[in-house]
């Protein structure tokens, strides 16, 4: 057992740094990587330094140096504890502190508000989303980590947990769970995170009221959401345009094989995701009509 826990004190960005990755942003408590384990365009894949874990948002998954050895070598824990007990390949690295223990989560919630703050406002519009949307489906939540208090755009899941979001940070406060909206309608309109949701009602205001809605806040939460969908005749997914957008629509067709399920991707095949699309279009010099915004169905 000590050894074990020796080699999960090996610091997971010396190990990212000796394969050539580094965070695209630096920030002294943490690093955000383009996802080792994935092809994606947008860093998703988040390193705490202090308590030297991972967590990939993509895939929902995390865990220590071990459990990434094991995913990117796809070997199992013998032979990773092997690869990572050579000794030469990885620096030890006292990366959690005596007073922390890595197995409590560091992030607390304090509480939610009506979203108000400027900062956050002026976030969201650099992400294209109307205000008068982002006030109706989201809060202004407060939450405190390492003692130090913080505040972002929050998105409720209908397990109450919440989707975090900000200029500077991507997180959640558990339990992690799929967000519907149940208007009685036969179709539904499927994304994988809420800003593509809340760009798709900025193009198209008036459908708030009208559409049933799947938000996954992960693509690994379809199976959460099928009882939900299959209840529709007629399922249109917004999912990226990248490996795991295809495989969860293609996942999506097979699960329910009873509805009409539409791929939405082409809508925006230049761009990643809904979002990404619609800010390209918000910073084009025309002036769209104010009520014909965005794309048609």
């Amino acid at each position: 057992m000590k050894m074990i826990q020796i080699i999960k004190r090996l610091s997971i960005r010396a190990y990212l740094a000796e394969r050539g990755l580094h965070p695209t942003q630096k920030n002294p408590r943490y690093g955000l990587y383009l996802s080792p384990l994935r092809k994606e365009h947008t860093p998703s894949f988040k390193v705490e330094y202090m308590q030297n874990l991972w967590y990939d948002f993509g895939l929902g998954a995390g865990g220590s140096i071990i459990d990434l050895v094991m995913r990117l070598e796809r070997c199992d824990f013998t032979q990773a504890i092997r690869l990572l007990g050579r000794g030469k390949r990885t620096p030890i690295a006292v990366s959690v502190p005596p007073s922390v223990s890595p197995t409590v989560s560091a992030l607390r919630m304090l509480a939610d508000i009506p979203l108000r703050h400027p900062a956050l406002a002026g976030y969201l519009s650099s992400r294209g989303i109307d205000p008068a949307i982002a006030s109706a489906c989201c809060r202004e939540v407060h939450y405190t980590v390492g003692g130090r208090n913080y505040f972002a755009v929050g998105f409720r899941n209908d397990a109450s947990g919440w989707e975090l979001r900000s200029e500077c940070f991507k997180g959640c406060v558990s339990p992690k769970q799929i967000t519907t909206i149940d208007n009685r309608s036969d179709t539904v309109v499927a994304f994988e995170g809420f800003m593509d949701f809340l760009s798709y009602l900025s193009m198209k205001p008036d459908e708030w009221q009208h559409i049933d809605v799947a938000v996954l806040n992960s693509v690994v939460h379809i199976p959460k959401a099928i009882p939900f969908l299959e209840q529709h005749a007629m399922i249109h997914a917004f999912f990226d345009n990248d490996e795991a957008g295809r495989k969860a629509t293609a996942e999506l067709k097979r699960l329910c094989p009873n509805s009409t399920v539409i791929d939405r991707s082409h809508l925006y095949r230049e761009h990643k995701d809904l979002n990404e699309y619609w800010q390209a279009k918000q910073s084009r010099p025309h002036i769209a009509p104010k009520r014909k915004r965005g794309m048609k169905m």
